[in-house]
């Protein structure tokens, strides 16, 4: 499972950035990595990792926007999770 996961960390940080990335798949990776997700009843993820908190809205087709793969880029560079750092 751990090529699989670093597999779909390493899709945010390509470029051009993708646009169907699958929440799911992702957020079971980030999982993998020591990453606690708590989805609220608002179809919101609440992502924390070493008292980092992070929310990413979820859409209802399943897929990242462009803007919130960013957003999640940035937040993981934060914490450290980086494909280099995998």
């Amino acid at each position: 499972m751990s090529h699989k996961s670093k597999m779909k960390i390493q899709k945010l940080f390509q470029h051009p950035i993708s646009g169907n990335i699958d929440v799911k798949r992702l957020l079971s990776a980030l999982e993998h990595y020591g990453v606690s997700i708590d989805i609220t009843r608002h179809n919101k993820a609440k992502i924390v990792f070493n008292k980092e908190e992070f929310t990413l809205a979820l859409s209802h087709n399943n897929d990242l926007s462009k803007d919130s793969v960013i957003k999640l880029k940035h937040y993981l560079e934060k914490i450290g999770l980086t494909p280099d750092k995998l």
